[in-house]
């Protein structure tokens, strides 16, 4: 049979970048619950559901009048101690050179001493009391601990808010905001042999440059780092979880969005590339036409990688030199002889053989 025109390459390994891709979900960086540190009537709602608020900021005023006369009594407490105590300060001092001249019994002597030390103590116990009604009065304006955005109120105005344990709103912290996703195993298995082999080389530490794509297919502009791989594996979905960091100051990306995960920063430093096209499927696995010395189509067995733009990267079943049939594939079988045109530049096969 005539010789079949086809187009190979020539194989030359090169140095090329190896990202990986997976499926993530956003999420905040940190999720606050809002809830209020005294009982009272909720007088007002501060903020605008789903808006940005301030750390800070006022989210909720409580009715201050019950706390205001509680410190108003607390001011009073004090102020009567204060003066009890300093009528047995003004005892003890007149009782002490009288003791001392014997002029007093050791009774009335110690009986002041104590109302002094007694009267200290329950100053003491008063200043504690009045500043826990200034803090409980500051308590009636809820603030929000971070900045971030403001969830639903599941309270109204006019709402008896019995203390810590009735729930307000939650704040959700968006910049920087966090991308959650699984490694299969079997891949981080791969990327450890691959590395120990050397055919991969992983970026110092695994400190891999995160980009992701958005469900309408455009890239976020902002680029992230991988900070956070579990060691554990689930036995449910047979992921480790990983976490990426990206800022998110102008709040793009929100909560709950599922994006494509890119990790950049591994290379292949001698990566064989061939264009898709050229893998075939047979009976055997997947397989690459290669022309021989004598100028032969042989089918060669090749393991595959993960693809590089529209190539395919090679793991193994080629080597440097090897000249790969890219196109007219599909005029060949196994043994056919082929007219090859080089794409590198080289002799066509059937005058390589000649000469």
């Amino acid at each position: 049979m005539p010789a079949a025109a086809v187009s190979t390459m020539t194989v030359h390994p090169k140095a090329v970048l190896a990202p990986f891709e997976y499926t993530g979900q956003t999420a905040g960086s940190r999720e606050v619950e809002v809830r209020a540190r005294v009982r009272g009537i909720l007088l007002a709602r501060n903020f605008t559901e789903g808006g940005t608020v301030k750390k800070g900021q006022s989210l909720y005023t409580i009715d201050r009048a019950p706390f205001e006369a509680a410190l108003a009594k607390a001011e009073a407490d004090l102020a009567g101690v204060a003066a009890r105590l300093d009528q047995a300060k003004r005892n003890a001092a007149r009782l002490r050179p009288l003791y001392a001249e014997k002029a007093v019994s050791q009774k009335d002597y110690d009986d002041a001493a104590s109302a002094e030390a007694i009267g200290e103590a329950d100053v003491k116990a008063a200043r504690a009391r009045l500043q826990e009604a200034r803090l409980e009065l500051a308590y009636t304006r809820v603030e929000a601990p971070a900045s971030g955005i403001a969830g639903r109120s599941l309270p109204s105005e006019g709402t008896f808010v019995s203390g810590p344990e009735v729930l307000l709103t939650t704040l959700t912290q968006v910049d920087p905001i966090w991308v959650e996703f699984g490694i299969p195993d079997a891949d981080r298995l791969r990327m450890r042999s691959e590395a120990e082999a050397g055919r991969l080389v992983l970026p110092k530490d695994d400190r891999f440059e995160v980009r992701v794509r958005l469900a309408d297919g455009q890239t976020y502009e902002r680029t992230g780092w991988l900070t956070f791989s579990d060691v554990r594996v689930s036995g449910q979905t047979g992921t480790s979880d990983a976490r990426a960091v990206l800022p998110n100051p102008d709040g793009r990306l929100r909560p709950g969005q599922f994006v494509r995960v890119t990790l950049s920063g591994a290379t292949r430093p001698s990566a064989v590339l061939v264009p898709q096209r050229a893998v075939l499927e047979g009976p055997q696995g997947k397989f690459v036409y290669v022309v021989d010395d004598k100028g032969m189509a042989q089918p060669r067995p090749v393991e595959l990688g993960e693809w590089a733009g529209s190539d395919w990267i090679i793991t193994g079943g080629l080597k440097a030199g090897d000249r790969v049939i890219i196109d007219g594939v599909m005029k060949i079988g196994p043994g056919a002889p082929v007219q090859a045109t080089d794409l590198n530049g080289a002799k066509p096969a059937a005058q390589a053989a000649k000469s």
